[in-house]
């Protein structure tokens, strides 16, 4: 899957690299390559990643204070003691593994990239690390440095909470700033460089095994990032710079008040008369890390849901229309073969399906959704035309969806049941064997379906604030006869 109109036959794992065993929390080094050889054992192409970008609320990686940036969480300390950054003695440290304890991990992992910072700028700079600032500082990595700096210097605190003249930019609060922070603003440059090193090293090992990456775009972007910082004419906001409007979902069946995420919405209006520019970089930064893209909530290109900020529920919102042909015209004499797949879940309107259509984009189906009433999820309503999950990171595990104890799910359970001609023993694997065994052309499973792991390995609950984000596994889990059981199945399949 190059591209849209190439989609091979093929399979992949759904995993973040946060889930890899080793070091408190898991990163793009060596855990990931041994992951990727893995993957390569069982036969599977695709590696799916959520957005790796640095996170925000709620340790959250779709709160990112900036859509360009790597997360320096994800940079792999064994790599830097390889590169005499750091020592075996500074990194031994005794964590829990099962699961991510930010709360511990990440003072812990800031001061040991602290420390490598400052040896990596205590040399003289490297011809790589020039090449980098040259390809990067211009269109985000400077904007990013100075936001960054700006945060430490400050708690931590939301940018809108600093004082007036660093909120507005004023061009004397800048330079200042930057004559203050000299030293953590380059800091912040050199962890960037470490990650995106780091990562592309990554890569490299997984095209070496045949494995390509997908990475995910969050439509929208959290107020508090240089993206809203550094270019607030591209939102609509007040004179002091608050957000008018906030993106979410009207109410549905599932909550009788919609969804307020919060997230400032875009002046489409100014983006138009930029051209663009602003989306063209972004996907241009996610399509130099990854081979595919996922863009969330893609049904916000034809319209989204404006909920006045004010308002402490959705309901009080309206649609809003949004120019998603002339972006992904202009995105497409950017980028010839556009590789984005289109996050189309939910209520899909017409409209959404037509520029989904005309550009060509894969969209994507979730099997767990596909056993209730005339589902659009189900089997029956696959096509070549899709990525197909068994479930995504906001779902229940697989078997936890269906050992669930929710007397509503009752008939979706006895559907599911009789569609798969099956007991429900090993219903985990159940899904993965017919979702492989589909037509549509990419199939994706959580690594916890692989597993067969229950409700307590859940990534996300969305709608919940605390918990999320932790689940890590074992190599042990992954024993010889599980892979050899995946890499059977692909064969079968015919997805190898």
């Amino acid at each position: 899957m190059s591209g849209p109109s190439s989609l091979a036959r093929s399979a992949g794992i759904l995993l973040h690299p946060t889930s890899l065993p080793g070091g408190g929390i898991g990163d793009v080094g060596p855990s990931a390559r041994r992951f990727a050889d893995l993957l390569g054992e069982m036969e599977l192409q695709w590696w799916q990643m959520l957005p790796v970008n640095p996170t925000g609320y709620g340790d959250s990686p779709y709160q990112s204070p900036s859509t360009f940036a790597g997360n320096p969480l994800l940079i792999s300390l064994e790599d830097l003691v390889e590169d005499d950054l750091l020592s075996p003695a500074d990194i031994a440290a005794d964590f829990d593994d099962a699961s991510v304890d930010f709360e511990t991990v990440i003072p812990w992992k800031h001061d040991l990239l602290g420390r490598a910072t400052a040896r990596f700028a205590s040399r003289p700079p490297t011809e790589s690390y020039e090449a980098f600032l040259d390809t990067n500082l211009a269109t985000w990595l400077d904007e990013f440095s100075v936001f960054m700096a700006l945060k430490r210097a400050h708690g931590m605190q939301p940018w809108w909470e600093w004082y007036r003249s660093l909120r507005q930019r004023q061009p004397d609060a800048l330079r200042h700033a930057r004559d203050r922070l000299a030293d953590a603003i380059e800091a912040v440059r050199i962890e960037q460089y470490l990650f995106d090193r780091q990562f592309r090293r990554l890569r490299g090992h997984c095209q070496a095994n045949g494995i390509r990456l997908i990475g995910d775009i969050p439509i929208f972007v959290a107020h508090d990032s240089v993206d809203v910082w550094a270019h607030p004419e591209l939102y609509l906001l007040d004179a002091e710079q608050r957000p008018t409007v906030v993106a979410g979902v009207p109410p549905d069946y599932f909550s009788p008040t919609g969804q307020r995420w919060g997230n400032p919405l875009y002046d489409w209006s100014r983006h138009e008369i930029t051209d663009f520019t602003w989306w063209t970089e972004r996907l241009r930064r996610s399509i130099g890390l990854f081979d595919q893209v996922r863009i969330d909530h893609f049904r916000g290109f034809v319209a989204s849901w404006h909920i006045p900020a004010f308002e402490p529920t959705a309901v009080r919102g309206k649609w809003v229309p949004a120019p998603g042909e002339e972006l992904f015209t202009r995105l497409r004499s950017e980028f010839e073969d556009l590789p984005v797949i289109a996050e189309d879940l939910g209520v899909i309107t017409p409209d959404v399906e037509n520029l989904r259509d005309t550009f060509d984009l894969p969209g994507m189906k979730v099997l767990q959704f596909g056993f209730g009433t005339e589902s659009a999820h189900s089997l029956d309503a696959f096509t070549e035309r899709v990525v197909a999950y068994t479930g995504t990171h906001d779902n229940d595990t697989s078997r936890g969806w269906f050992e669930s104890d929710d007397p509503d799910r009752e008939p979706e359970r006895h559907t599911a049941m009789t569609v798969l001609d099956t007991d429900g023993s090993d219903f985990a694997w159940d899904l993965i064997a017919a979702l492989f065994g589909s037509v549509a052309s990419v199939a994706i499973v959580p690594l916890q379906d692989v597993l067969s792991l229950g409700s307590e390995s859940r990534m996300n609950t969305p709608g919940s604030e605390a918990g999320n984000w932790r689940w890590r596994f074992a190599w042990e889990m992954l024993s010889d006869d599980l892979v050899a059981r995946v890499a059977e199945l692909v064969r079968q399949t015919h997805r190898a």
